[in-house]
């Protein structure tokens, strides 16, 4: 999907959802407490860097690293929980979209670790423009979601993550890159937005 696209789709999705971004940091705020964005180091290349921004969806760790998995499930707020439920934790992304960081749809923008530990997978992946959503999101995300719950301790989840996730979140990428046309990713944002409010309307069905 061209820049051009990008910017303008965030400009109509703003319309509709600064609103809601303003409830949960309001929310986020009164239940949770500062702060209310999560700040993170992304690569958007195997060289370059930027800060991606999310709402807090966990208790403040200054010492947290890596990936989140079952080692850190405790520190998931109940807001929080339902907020990575149904992705709206990363609404703030929008601004990533506008500076240009990511695009709508791409691999996902790895931490900085990952990348020097796989440069040869990196180097690869983040040829094309990191995105919020993807192929590797849609097809892997609730799998690696599953594999990274069992883990208990920090080492067991950097073990499964490295082993397990990024081999197969490469692949997904790279099937990606190779047939990327603007139809495809407009069927990826429709097909993660339909996903992601499945969540919702079970929940309105078993109240």
């Amino acid at each position: 999907m061209s820049r051009v696209m990008d910017i303008v789709l965030v400009i109509l999705m703003g319309v509709v959802l600064v609103p809601v971004m303003i409830g949960v940091a309001l929310a986020i705020l009164i239940l949770d407490g500062r702060p209310v964005f999560f700040r993170q180091e992304r690569m958007k290349s195997p060289s370059e860097a930027f800060t991606l921004v999310k709402f807090r969806t966990m208790t403040v760790d200054r010492q947290d690293a890596g990936v989140a998995g079952g080692d850190k499930v405790a520190r998931i707020t109940p807001l929080g929980r339902f907020l990575r439920r149904t992705r709206m934790d990363e609404l703030p992304q929008l601004w990533n979209i506008l500076r240009g960081d990511i695009g709508f749809v791409g691999p996902r923008p790895p931490l900085r670790r990952y990348v020097e530990r796989f440069p040869e997978v990196y180097g690869e992946v983040l040829r094309d423009r990191p995105g919020v959503t993807g192929l590797a999101t849609l097809v892997f995300h609730r799998r690696e979601e599953a594999l990274l719950a069992r883990c208990k301790t920090a080492e067991e989840t950097e073990a499964v993550y490295e082993r397990r996730c990024i081999p197969t979140k490469a692949r997904l990428d790279l099937i990606y890159a190779k047939h990327r046309n603007p139809c495809l990713d407009l069927r990826m944002m429709a097909a993660t937005v339909w996903r992601n409010l499945s969540p919702v309307r079970r929940s309105r069905r078993e109240m």
